[in-house]
């Protein structure tokens, strides 16, 4: 069904659980909703897909179809099902393996991923941030070079920059145009270096998010994620996106505040996960508007964003900008 004219157009950027978690609260609400997806992953089932088809990694693009599926709940849980017998099939994801599918069937993988959205109904739209494999490689601040994203974390070394190869990759010409005709842009959350920052790498993607009108806004994760972000604080997060970038382009960061909400008695969460530092009088000078608010909750012990919380905030924030 045609969007109306008056809906406003929303590109979120990312890739794994935190994305996810951002969308299922989004589809709610009445946006023209567009997910572009890194294809970094070389890890678990999706690595094993990539050495046999030689295709992108499909893991982080079936959870981003799921979040934004309207479907019977036992199809998503279907789609989301990993195999834990079977010696050949052990640790791969159903979704995965039909996506995998789909691409030798129609040759194609972002078409894949495009026949798969309607057979899932999803809100919105789903592109993956090249339509081929990439690598992602990582410079640690002792001159290290990490190659493969599922490596990248388990080093403990401070990390300089991460980069792509090839350099040359070309994104779909649909991405461009979502970027182009965007409302809304949104980074975050989710790891820093290995979901949000490959979607960027590709350099007409980058081109495209600095030259466009649309308002940008980074939502900041709620703690340090260890082997890339090891007690970072807000504002590091921010310069880092700002260094892979190559200029300051955030209008607005999003914070957890003022207090993170009761906890189960017995946990300490002075750290680890460290819980990221609110340093509003440096982040102040990175970013023209700072917002803090209560947009997290505690599930089973952890915490994690309030999608519903989330997504409100951000409607309202469309509505008065």
């Amino acid at each position: 069904m045609p969007q109306s004219e008056n809906v406003k157009k929303v590109v979120v950027f990312g890739g794994g659980t935190g994305l996810s978690t951002l969308l299922r609260g989004l589809k709610s609400h009445s946006v023209d909703l567009t997910a572009v997806v890194t294809v970094a992953d070389d890890g678990g089932s999706s690595g094993r897909l990539l050495d046999e088809y030689d295709i992108p990694p499909p893991g982080d693009i079936r959870k981003v179809m799921a979040a934004l599926s309207d479907v019977e709940p036992l199809i998503e849980k279907m789609f989301e099902y990993r195999f834990s017998t079977s010696e050949d099939l052990k640790g791969h994801s159903l979704g995965n393996l039909i996506l995998a599918a789909m691409t030798d069937i129609t040759g194609d993988f972002a078409s894949a991923v495009e026949k798969m959205s309607r057979v899932l109904n999803i809100k919105g739209k789903v592109l993956p941030a090249a339509n081929q494999r990439i690598t992602l490689h990582a410079e640690l601040e002792d001159g290290t070079i990490v190659t493969g994203e599922s490596k990248i974390p388990v080093y403990g070394h401070k990390i300089r920059r991460v980069y792509v190869s090839p350099q040359e990759v070309e994104p779909l010409p649909e991405t461009l145009k979502v970027i182009k005709a965007a409302d809304l842009i949104i980074f975050g959350p989710g790891s820093l270096y290995t979901s949000i920052l490959p979607t960027i790498l590709v350099q007409a993607i980058r081109e495209a998010v600095l030259a466009c009108d649309a308002k940008k806004v980074y939502i900041s994760n709620l703690t340090t994620q260890a082997g890339e972000t090891y007690r970072y604080t807000a504002s590091e997060h921010v310069k880092a996106l700002y260094d892979h970038a190559g200029e300051a382009f955030i209008d607005t960061v999003l914070l957890n505040g003022p207090e993170i909400p009761p906890l189960t008695k017995g946990v300490d969460w002075i750290g680890p996960p460290w819980l990221v530092e609110n340093d509003l009088e440096t982040l102040q000078h990175l970013v023209p508007h700072i917002v803090v608010k209560d947009i997290s909750k505690i599930v089973d012990g952890n915490l994690i964003h309030d999608s519903e919380k989330v997504a409100k905030w951000l409607m309202e924030y469309m509505e008065n900008s």
